[in-house]
C-alpha cells in the first residue's frame, strides 16, 4: 500500500527527466564549446545530434483513443482525490493533476539516461567557461496553444514569476538562479551564482513555459478553473470540477515532429476521474468507466481481481518494474510539536509499529520493511560507517547520537503478534526517560500535558492499517487517535503543518541533490508548503547537505548521502514504513506499450497508445 504517491515536489516532466546513477563529470557540451542540442551534467549524452526518437518509444505508435485513469502521482500543489484550480505550480488551491502535459520546457528529458536535458523549444545551449551561463537558442517555430508566438520573454516571464511566487518546493530550488535575460527575440541567457549544484541547471530548463501576456493583469498564486495558456501536447478539454479533467491532444502540436516528441503522447484524450474512495474508484474499473488502473493496496490485489472481466481475459494483471530511484514513505513525525521535539518520544513512537504483523494480516506479505530514507539506491547506510562517510561525521560528533558511527539504525524486527512486549518494554523505557510519567489515564509530562497523538489521514483504507498500531500506542500509555478529512482539509492542514504525524511517500530522482534539501533543510521548516513535514531544523543535517550539494562524482553523492541518511535515521524523524519491487497495474485489453520499459520512469500516458481494434472487441 502506498500512502502517497508522489515525485518529490517534480513535476511530470522533471521527475520523469531525472535519472540514473553513474559516475558524475562535466557538462556536455563543454564548456565554453560551440551550441549543442543537449547536455548532460555526467557522461556524454546517449543521443547524438541526429536521433531519432528515444529508444523506449514506438515511433509508429498510432495517435487515437482515449485512457481513462486516476492520478497515480502528482507534484506541488497537485491533488488526487479532487480539484478547485488549474494552476498546478502554486502554493494556493487544490490542482488537477498533469498540468504538465500543457506546457513546454526550454529542454526534456530522456527516461532511459540520467539528468540528459535535450532540446525541445530551444534548439541549442552552450554553456559558459565557467559553467554558470547558459545560452538557450529558442526555435522560432514554437506556438502557444492560440497560435502566439513563445518568445525568449514568456521564458523570463515564467522563471521570474515561479521564482517569486510559484509553489515553495519550486521557489526553494531556484535561490541560486540569479537571473535570466532576453537577448533577443529567439535567445535567453540564464546565469547562476556559482553555489549551484550540478543538477540546478537541467531542473530549471526542464520548468514550464507560461505566456507572459496571457498572465497579464492576473494573480498568479489565486485559484482558476480558466486553464493557463499552454503549448505543449496537450490543452484542457472537459472538465467537471472536483469530478473528472480531460486532457486533449493538440493535433497541430508544434513539436510534433521533433525527436524529442516522436512516438510520444499518442492518446487522443487523456481523462483523469477523481474520487474520494478507492473502493468507489475500484468499482469503476470493474465496470470500464476506468480503463487504466494502477493498484496501491496489496489485499486489493490479492484478493479483489476475481470479477469475469479478469476471467474471461478482458483485463489484463500485469507487474512491472519500478525505477531505480531512491524512494521514501514513512510517517512523518512533525517535532515542530514540543510533544514530538524529543527524539526518545519519537523512537517509542515508532518501537510500537508491528510492521511484520501488519504485513502479513493485511499485506498479504507483499511488501518489504524499509530501513533507508532513500530505500532501493546505494544511498541506503549499510552497516558501519565507512572511512569516507566518517570524514564527514567525525566533526559532528557530541552534536549526533553515538548510533550515527555504528551499525546504522534500522527498524527492529517484531515477533509478529502486533504487540511485540519486548519492543514496548523498551518504548516504555524511552518514553519515561524523555520525562513522560503515567497518571493512570495516560502519559503526562511534568507540565501535566498529555502526550495525546494523531495521525491525519485522507483515506478510510488506512484507518485499517493503522488500527493496531493506535492500539499499541495505546497499550503504553499514548494517547492515539486517526482524523480522517476530506482532500481539501488535508492539503491545507499539509500546507500549514497543522498535524502530529502524517503518512506519505515519494519517489526521488536518482541523483537527488535538487530533491533532498526539500524535504530536510532548515530553511524549508516554516516555508509553507516545503516537503520538510517532519520540521526538521538541525545544522549538522544542514552540513550534511552542504556536502550533498557540492558532489562533484557519483562516489562523493553517494557518501554523502549516506552520512545523510544515518543522521536522519539516528534522529528517529520518521516511522519509515514499506516499499515493492513492482508496480501493479490491470488495464482493459485495449492498450499497446513499448516493449521495454525505461529505466527511470513509468510514463504511461505519454509512452502507451490505444489499439483500435481491441477496444471494439470489448465494445469500447
Amino acid at each position: 500500500m502506498s500512502i502517497d504517491s508522489r515525485t518529490a515536489g517534480l513535476s511530470r516532466r522533471e521527475a520523469l527527466a531525472l535519472g540514473a546513477l553513474a559516475a558524475l563529470a562535466p557538462a556536455r557540451p563543454a564548456r565554453g564549446a560551440a551550441p549543442a542540442h543537449g547536455f548532460s551534467v555526467f557522461g556524454a549524452l546517449k543521443y547524438g545530434p541526429d536521433f531519432a526518437h528515444f529508444d523506449y518509444v514506438d515511433p509508429d505508435a498510432p495517435k487515437q483513443g482515449r485512457i481513462v485513469t486516476t492520478a497515480p502521482n502528482w507534484a506541488y500543489n497537485q491533488n488526487a482525490l479532487t480539484f478547485n484550480t488549474l494552476n498546478g505550480y502554486a502554493n494556493g488551491g487544490d490542482a488537477a493533476p498533469r498540468p504538465e502535459l500543457t506546457f513546454d520546457s526550454l529542454m526534456t528529458g530522456a527516461l532511459d539516461e540520467p539528468s540528459s536535458s535535450y532540446g525541445l523549444v530551444a534548439e541549442t545551449v552552450a554553456i559558459a567557461e565557467d559553467g554558470n551561463r547558459f545560452t538557450f537558442a529558442l526555435r522560432p517555430a514554437a506556438r502557444f496553444h492560440d497560435g502566439s508566438a513563445l518568445s525568449a520573454s514568456d521564458v523570463v516571464f515564467s522563471l521570474n514569476i515561479l521564482k517569486a511566487e510559484g509553489h515553495a518546493s519550486i521557489r526553494l530550488r531556484l535561490g541560486e538562479l540569479v537571473s535570466a535575460e532576453a537577448t533577443g527575440t529567439h535567445e535567453i541567457v540564464i546565469t547562476f551564482s556559482g553555489r549551484q549544484s550540478m543538477l540546478l541547471p537541467p531542473y530549471v530548463a526542464g520548468l514550464p513555459i507560461f505566456s507572459a501576456a496571457d498572465w497579464e493583469g492576473k494573480d498568479f498564486s489565486a485559484s482558476t478553473l480558466t486553464p493557463p495558456l499552454g503549448s505543449g501536447p496537450y490543452r484542457v478539454g472537459r472538465l467537471e470540477q472536483g469530478r473528472f479533467i480531460e486532457y486533449e491532444r493538440v493535433a497541430d502540436y508544434w513539436a510534433r515532429d521533433l525527436a524529442v516528441t516522436r512516438g510520444l503522447n499518442n492518446f487522443d484524450v487523456i481523462r483523469l476521474e477523481f474520487y474520494r474512495e478507492r473502493i468507489a474508484a475500484f468499482e469503476a474499473f470493474k465496470k470500464g468507466d476506468i480503463t487504466w488502473r494502477e493498484e496501491f493496496t496489496a489485499k486489493q490485489w490479492a484478493t479483489g481481481y476475481d470479477f469475469p472481466a479478469i476471467a474471461d481475459g478482458r483485463v489484463k494483471k500485469v507487474l512491472i518494474d519500478s525505477e531505480r530511484r531512491p524512494s521514501l514513505q514513512a510517517w512523518f513525525l512533525n517535532t515542530r510539536k514540543p510533544k514530538l521535539a524529543d527524539a526518545r518520544t519519537r523512537e517509542a513512537i515508532g518501537l510500537a509499529f508491528d510492521f511484520e504483523w501488519t504485513n502479513k494480516n493485511i499485506f498479504f506479505d507483499a511488501y518489504a520493511r524499509s530501513g533507508s530514507y532513500f530505500e532501493k539506491s546505494d544511498y541506503a547506510a549499510r552497516g558501519l560507517p565507512s572511512a569516507e562517510e566518517l570524514e564527514l561525521l567525525e566533526p559532528h560528533r557530541g552534536r549526533v547520537p553515538d548510533a550515527v558511527f555504528a551499525e546504522a539504525v534500522v527498524p527492529p524486527v517484531s515477533d509478529g503478534s502486533g504487540r511485540d512486549r519486548k519492543l514496548l518494554r523498551e518504548a516504555t523505557r524511552l518514553l519515561t526517560e524523555a520525562g513522560w510519567t503515567r497518571d493512570g489515564q495516560g502519559l503526562v509530562d511534568d507540565a501535566g500535558e498529555r502526550l495525546e497523538i494523531e495521525f491525519l489521514i485522507n483515506a478510510p483504507v488506512f484507518e485499517i492499517v493503522l488500527g493496531k498500531y493506535t492500539e499499541a500506542l495505546r497499550a503504553i500509555g499514548v494517547a492515539a487517535s486517526i482524523r480522517l478529512v476530506d482532500a481539501a482539509q488535508y492539503q491545507r492542514r499539509l500546507l500549514d503543518f497543522d498535524y502530529d504525524i502524517v503518512g506519505r511517500a515519494f519517489s526521488m530522482s536518482a541523483l537527488p541533490i535538487e530533491d533532498v534539501p526539500t524535504f530536510f533543510h532548515s530553511r524549508t521548516v516554516d516555508e509553507p508548503g516545503s516537503s520538510n513535514y517532519a520540521g526538521i531544523d538541525d545544522p549538522v543535517v544542514d552540513a550534511l547537505l552542504d556536502h550533498v550539494s557540492a558532489a562533484r562524482s557519483r562516489s562523493e553523492l553517494a557518501i554523502a548521502m549516506r552520512a545523510l541518511d544515518r543522521v536522519l535515521r539516528a534522529r528517529h524523524y520518521t516511522v519509515l514504513n514499506w516499499h515493492s519491487p513492482n508496480h501493479r497495474v490491470a488495464h482493459w485489453d485495449m492498450f499497446g506499450r513499448p516493449e521495454v520499459k525505461p529505466d527511470y520512469a513509468f510514463a504511461f500516458e505519454i509512452t502507451w497508445w490505444y489499439e483500435a481494434a481491441k477496444a471494439a472487441a470489448l465494445g469500447k
